[in-house]
């Protein structure tokens, strides 16, 4: 076995991430507009350019879990893992040209407002309970599992790491806001980037160089083919990274709070969208990097895994070992990689903390408190930002606590992702879809979700076979949290079931795929038992028209019977000149358009609302 232990040099290239980090929270605590306003704080003034938004997109979710987990699962499964990358395509085009348009077009904050411009409150208020449950739980996991996993093989103080992740990251979010957030996200993905790409080119020339490594790869098995088995239960198929994976990206990408947060925060509209291309060749990149430290993994140890040997106790930990084993004559490359690990942990954590005080304020603060002023809203969310953060720290001591019901944990928080999907889905394509059905739907994807998780774990583990090893603790990524929490559910069986043990076995893939689904399909149903919404009684710009391109073929009678006939577009009256529609609430409850900076009161130069879900004008710059 390896001794393994840190030099003062990675103590030190640790050390200096973490100040580095605190460092830039500090700088625009003090610069620019000192975070004044909660535009300011919880949305960088709207003033960011696409390559540092592009950066904090991937970084959110680029986990520390992942960077231990992708390696792992090529270690274990092969490289068909790597198909998942084909899902990016359709996963980033959609939200770039469908979900940006409508929440930057609306002037949101919070992605649940959304859900109360079109269904009302009370689907709001239950989309963003179940958002702030579904990060509380992860934020403690992603903070607990690296550093359990550093402990485990180096030695390194496990609270102590716990720690100092915790505070750094509480504090450059509290007083740097998102601004801060996003910029130490650049800073982070660059050690992250760096940290990888050290381990590779190390590992690889240690054994030989790359030729060497893919054929070591080769011979043991780990090079997959294209598997074109249609099976949904089938772990890893091309149709289940494929097409499954795109539901997963947009639930993360499409949906999720932190991401349109940053899409929120770019300073027009096509730099949100063009933030979204740049994330494509990133994750490329970032699958490529962990698939090919799985093959360099392989290539040093073949079939005799330190995990076979007893020199690590779960799959998760293959990776520090790997790499401790690997650089042992290198100072400085440990702690490099430590960093990088540790980067992931810090970018995933602050954009929860920031996040989470966004919705807390937006959603369920401030509709109480209209009259708010503006200093103490920011001052009460930079308080949110740091009751999060504390939050953190209870929930990894909980995590610590739970053993076995830790992938519990990070199951709960893939089961949401998938419903929530749904909500918006079905808010935003459907222009006849209700709240009731909204409301019956998001709850019948919840009910769905837990059962088919849960039914999952219960299956698992009263199963009396033995699991082959096929990485059933390693977590492996997509870039999406749902698919981080997911993979710990699902993993290959010896035996095909049958019935309900069958459908347990559904692969982790589907999972979003299957409970968006079923938000849909049941609120369409209770939508149009309890009376669909008419088309003057959709708030502008909250549908997006898709069901009058797929459905041109239909007579324009029945299209509009559907709400889908073209909508409007209007146009400022002169080039250049800016104009914005707002909704705003008549008194009759019905919402109409307005153009910002006028009263409800006045009166609109727009001409008249023939059709309420109008395509709102594109602004080039704000």
């Amino acid at each position: 076995m390896v001794e393994m232990k840190f030099s003062l040099v990675d103590y030190v290239i640790f050390a200096l991430l973490l100040l580095l980090s605190t460092g830039i929270g500090l700088f625009y605590a003090f610069s620019g507009g000192r975070q004044r306003t909660t535009q300011e704080f919880l949305l960088a003034d709207r003033s960011m350019s696409c390559l540092p938004v592009a950066l904090s997109l991937l970084a959110t979710f680029q986990s520390a879990v992942a960077i231990l987990g992708v390696p792992a699962e090529i270690y274990s499964g092969g490289t068909q893992y790597w198909f998942l990358g084909t899902s990016y395509v359709l996963g980033l085009l959609i939200p770039a040209h469908i979900f940006i348009p409508v929440f930057y077009r609306l002037r949101l904050t919070s992605a649940y407002q959304y859900l109360e411009l079109r269904f009302g409150k009370t689907v709001k208020i239950c989309g963003t309970v179940t958002f702030i449950f579904q990060m509380v739980i992860y934020m403690g996991v992603v903070l607990y599992a690296p550093a359990l996993a550093l402990n485990a093989v180096t030695g390194f103080d496990l609270w102590g790491a716990v720690m100092a992740i915790g505070l750094v990251c509480t504090i450059y979010t509290t007083l740097g806001g998102l601004k801060a957030v996003i910029w130490t996200d650049v800073f982070q993905t660059v050690v992250m980037f760096v940290g990888q790409l050290a381990v590779i080119v190390v590992g690889a020339h240690q054994a030989g160089g790359m030729a060497a490594v893919w054929q070591k790869a080769q011979e043991g098995g780990r090079i997959s083919g294209l598997d074109l088995n249609p099976d949904p239960f089938e772990r890893h198929t091309f149709w289940t990274l494929g097409l499954g994976g795109v539901f997963m990206m947009l639930a993360l990408y499409g949906v999720n709070q932190a991401q349109v947060q940053r899409y929120l925060s770019s300073r027009t509209e096509k730099e949100a969208i063009m933030s979204c291309y740049m994330v494509f060749p990133c994750q490329q990149i970032v699958l490529t990097l962990g698939c090919l430290m799985g093959l360099v993994m392989f290539a040093r140890y073949g079939e005799d895994s330190p995990l076979k040997n007893g020199y690590v106790k779960s799959a998760d930990q293959m990776v520090l070992y790997f790499v401790m084993d690997v650089l042992k004559d290198l100072p400085g490359l440990p702690g490099l990689f430590v960093a990088c690990l540790f980067s992931g942990a810090l970018s995933t954590i602050s954009s929860a903390f920031n996040s989470l005080a966004t919705v807390t304020l937006e959603d369920l603060i401030k509709p109480y408190f209209p009259d708010m002023p503006e200093s103490r809203a920011t001052l009460l969310s930079k308080g949110l930002a740091l009751g999060y953060g504390l939050v953190c720290l209870g929930m990894a001591y909980i995590a610590s606590l739970m053993g076995s019901v830790l992938q519990a944990a990070l199951s709960i928080f893939g089961m949401v992702g998938g419903p929530l999907l749904g909500v918006f889905c079905l808010g935003m394509f459907f222009p006849w879809a209700n709240s009731t059905g909204a409301l019956t739907g998001l709850l019948a994807g919840l009910v769905m979700a837990f059962w088919i998780g849960i039914g999952s774990i219960v299956s698992r583990m009263g199963a009396s076979a033995p699991l082959p090893h096929l990485n059933t603790t390693a977590v492996p990524n997509t870039g999406n949290m749902t698919t981080v929490a997911m993979t710990t559910l699902i993993t290959a069986i010896t035996s095909r079931p049958t019935g309900l043990q069958r459908f347990y076995s559904l692969s982790y893939m589907w999972y979003s795929a299957h409970n968006s689904t079923t938000v849909v399909v049941v609120g369409l149903i209770v939508s149009l038992l309890t009376g669909p919404t008419k088309e003057k009684d959709v708030t502008p710009g909250t549908v997006f028209p898709v069901l009058g391109t797929l459905l041109f073929f239909l007579p324009e009678r029945y299209r509009e019977k559907l709400c889908c006939v073209t909508p409007l577009d209007y146009r400022p009256k002169e080039p250049g000149a800016q104009q914005r529609l707002m909704p705003h609430k008549e008194s009759n409850g019905s919402t109409f358009p307005t153009e910002e900076g006028k009263g409800e009161d006045e009166e609109s130069e727009s001409p008249p609302v023939v059709n309420r879900y109008i395509h709102i004008v594109h602004e080039t710059s704000l």
